[in-house]
């Protein structure tokens, strides 16, 4: 038994799941970065995807859903 507790939530996503929360493309998700659409943080050379960029990212989404109705 294990006696560190798991995060309640996860702090970072890799481009990878951020694809997979967002149910798009792993490269819709690089587009989407390099259109400054989706930000991220970088570590070293890694990408990764806070949990509110992604937030920010679908309230973009549905901004533009909304003006094209």
């Amino acid at each position: 038994m294990s006696t560190v507790a798991a995060p309640a939530e996860q702090l970072l996503y890799r481009t990878e799941e951020a694809a997979k929360a967002l149910r798009i493309g792993r490269s819709m998700v690089y587009e989407e970065i390099r259109l400054g659409r989706l930000q991220t943080v970088r570590i070293g050379r890694r990408r990764l995807v806070p949990p509110e960029y992604i937030a920010q990212y679908v309230e973009l989404l549905k901004r533009e859903a909304e003006a094209n109705a």
